[in-house]
Order: C-alpha cells, then structure tokens, then sequence
C-alpha cells in the first residue's frame, strides 16, 4: 500500500511581471503640444454635468490657493515686498496644483480648447458652450468657498487681519483702468496656460506639481489678474464689506490700519464686474488661447499627416 501523499507535478506559476517604470525621458515639443490639445479635447467632449462637476472644483481649488495665499500675508508689513509677494505666490500654486492632479475644469486652461477646434476636431459652438460652462461653474464654486470662508469667521482672525487684506486686495483689484486689467488678465493666462503645459509635461505628482509652481507664483508676485481667482476675492471683499459685522470692524488689525467701513465704498457688485472681471476675463481668453493656444498649435500642430486625414 502507497503511504506516500500525492505529488503536484504541475510547474510553479511564474511570478506576476512588475510593470514597467514610466520613462522620464521629457516629451519632446511637438508630441507634447498634441498630448495638450488631445487633453483638451477631453475635456471639451466630457459629458455636460461631468464638465460641470469637475467645473466646481475647478474655481473651488483656485479659491483655497487665494485662501492659502490670503494667511501668508498676515503680518508680513515689515518684510521685504518681494519676499512677501514670492511667499504668496508660491503659495498659491497649490490651486492649480489641485485643479491639475484632479483633472479639474478651469476656465482659464479651457480657453486651450481652441487647438482642438483650429483641428477642426470640435465645432466652434461646442468650445464655446465648454467656455461658458467652464466660467458658470468656476464661479459657483469659487462662491462656495467664499460663503464657507465667511460662515467660518475666518475674515475676523487676528484682530480682523485676514480679512483686512482681503479688502485691501479687493480695493486694488478695482483700482486698475479697464485697459490695465486687460493687459494683466492676458499675462495672467500666459502664464497659468504655461503652467498647464508644463504639466502636461510631467511624469509624476510631483513634477507636475513642481513644474506649476513657478509660472503661477510669477503671475501672483507680480500682480497680474486671473478671472477665477478674482470670481473667489471679489465677493470675499464683498461679503465681508456687507456682512462681518460691527465686531469685525473694531478688530485690533483693522483699528491699527485705522479703517473703516466708509473706506471701502467703492467695493460694489457693478465695480467688481465692469472695473476687473470683465476685461481680466476677455484677457485671460487672449493670453490663453491666442498667445498659447494658438501659437503652439501653428508651430507644432499645423499640417500634421493626422490632421490631413481628419
């Protein structure tokens, strides 16, 4: 009688294959400009309440970048105001770090979507609806912070410091000739286009987070003018003007400054549309579309075989 237990023949499985590394060979221009425009295309043919999802955080994180930014520049009288302004711009970059990583709509990377249209891979009906739902969302969502931020009673922090200088922003935001907020609206969106480009660039997190940081902290530290992150600072001043309180204006920050209520007149809903938003937002569609957009795709797009066969 066999006492000995049955032997497995069979051979061993073989050991699940590791995937590959990503290469971080950098991307060369021209299949970097189609990785763009074929994201961008993405986006533009997203179903429309996907599109308007990914819209309110789109303007969402844009408004915590301003946040982050806004608590940074508490206290910082006495710096240097280089230092002062490197610090927030840095700072502010997480916004656009987040609208990145997590495939976010943000108006001013979708003025982009004109290199799928110049591809004639979109109509010019669907890139506008894009740009309209784009704006719409980032909106709301920028709203929502700022309404959350002000339930918070974070304006009154510090003897009313955070929000003193979110009057004091909101003022010079207003403060610019229609013309001047034009032209900074455009450099705004070079700028942030730039940074999308360099994103799409990345191989990692952290490349691509990296490789965002600087052009949006150009743009912050020098002071040119992004829609959406005015669509968040804007009605923060507003709400704040109208709504702290008799408290937050005996605030010790705000006592020291020697303000008051009367001092911020000029902040209305009509100033903050005609004055800033209107022309950083024609600005911002010149500097992104036209100035990134387009140049990239007429340097590296135009006459590709694919499109001769589209």
């Amino acid at each position: 009688m066999n006492t000995h237990e049955p032997t497995d023949t069979a051979a061993p499985s073989a050991p699940p294959a590791a995937s590959a590394a990503p290469s971080l060979v950098i991307t060369a221009p021209k299949p970097l400009t189609k990785a763009l425009e074929d994201a961008m295309y993405a986006k533009a043919t997203a179903p429309w309440s996907q599109m308007f999802l990914q819209t309110l955080t789109g303007g969402a994180f844009i408004a915590l970048g301003f946040v982050f930014m806004v608590t940074t520049q508490q206290g910082m009288g006495d710096w240097p105001i280089g230092i002062a302004k490197l610090i927030g711009g840095t700072v502010f970059s997480v916004g656009l770090g987040l609208v990145v990583i997590s495939g976010s709509d943000l108006f001013t990377g979708t003025t982009l979507t004109l290199m799928p249209r110049l591809s004639g891979r979109i109509s010019t009906g669907r890139m506008l609806g894009h740009w309209g739902m784009s704006a719409g969302g980032n909106l709301i969502g920028a709203l929502l912070i700022a309404l959350l931020m002000l339930g918070a009673g974070t304006h009154a922090t510090n003897g009313s410091a955070w929000g003193l200088i979110v009057l004091d922003t909101t003022q010079a935001k207003l403060g610019h000739d229609w013309h001047q907020a034009f032209f900074l609206g455009i450099l705004a969106n070079l700028a942030v286009c730039l940074a999308v480009w360099v994103a799409t660039a990345g191989k990692t997190v952290t490349d691509k987070v990296l490789g965002v940081a600087g052009p949006i902290a150009l743009f912050v530290a020098t002071g040119f003018e992004h829609s959406v992150a005015n669509m968040f600072m804007l009605p923060m001043g507003l709400l704040i003007k109208n709504f702290a309180g008799d408290s937050f204006w005996q605030g010790e920050a705000i006592q020291a400054a020697g303000k008051s209520l009367e001092d911020y007149s000029s902040l209305t809903i009509g100033a903050a549309l005609w004055d800033n938003l209107i022309p950083v937002l024609l600005g911002n569609i010149v500097g992104g579309a036209v100035l990134v957009g387009a140049y990239f795709w007429a340097t590296y797009r135009r006459g590709d075989d694919d499109l001769a066969k589209s």
